[in-house]
């Protein structure tokens, strides 16, 4: 995918909780290999731009398109083309870390999941608690699991809410890292972001949000 194609496109984006509006009149275009940070103090609206970003909260008004496909989340091309961390993960509490990447990397028919897994857990840091339930991981092993589920589904754009949660000064810049490798790669990046050490690292483009009115 060349670097100028759009990925992402919001158009007049508004979305109220009862008589309090949180986003309104919010667009913006992101490119392959572009890397987008919605900034703002807390209760800006970052989190609901990013939960009607992935379709996990349908805007009142605007529309949100990936690819030039409408956003839902039951949608199987947006299923197929957007990853996203942007909640803390429920996972199976009867799978271990390994057979959660493993079932998501075979239901998302990837070419040779099993390395692609062990790929993964190496670069999270996660190999030798492969075999553990996610409930015994510390929160910050929790969170590169988080990250993890991402990296072994097919993505074209990438929706991260804070994703240096809980990760120490070395996980933040091996995020960085990744990050930068995956924008290199042509991926679109959309994050909420409180450290500029990792927006500095990925070079991405600040937007910031005013809040509720």
């Amino acid at each position: 995918m060349a670097k100028k194609d759009v990925v992402l496109q919001v158009d007049n984006l508004k979305k109220s909780y009862g008589p309090v509006t949180i986003v309104e009149n919010f667009s913006m275009k992101v490119h392959a290999g572009e890397a987008v940070a919605l900034t703002g103090r807390n209760g800006a609206g970052k989190s609901t731009v990013l939960r009607c970003l992935v379709g996990a909260d349908r805007p009142d008004e605007g529309t949100v398109t990936v690819n030039g496909t409408k956003v839902t989340e039951t949608n199987p091309e947006i299923r197929r083309a957007v990853a996203t961390v942007i909640d803390d993960l429920d996972f199976f509490p009867d799978l271990s870390v390994v057979e959660h990447l493993d079932l998501l990397a075979r239901a998302h028919g990837l070419h040779e999941p099993d390395a692609l897994v062990d790929e993964v857990l190496e670069e999270v840091q996660l190999v030798p608690q492969a075999g553990q339930l996610p409930s015994t991981l510390s929160s910050g092993q929790r969170r590169r699991l988080a990250l993890a589920t991402a990296f072994v589904r097919p993505r074209q754009l990438l929706v991260l809410d804070e994703p240096e949660q809980r990760l120490d000064v070395e996980g933040v810049a091996w995020l960085g890292e990744r990050l930068k490798a995956e924008l290199d790669g042509g991926l679109a990046i959309v994050l909420a972001s409180h450290e500029p050490a990792l927006l500095q690292a990925i070079g991405a483009r600040e937007l910031r949000l005013e809040g509720a009115r």
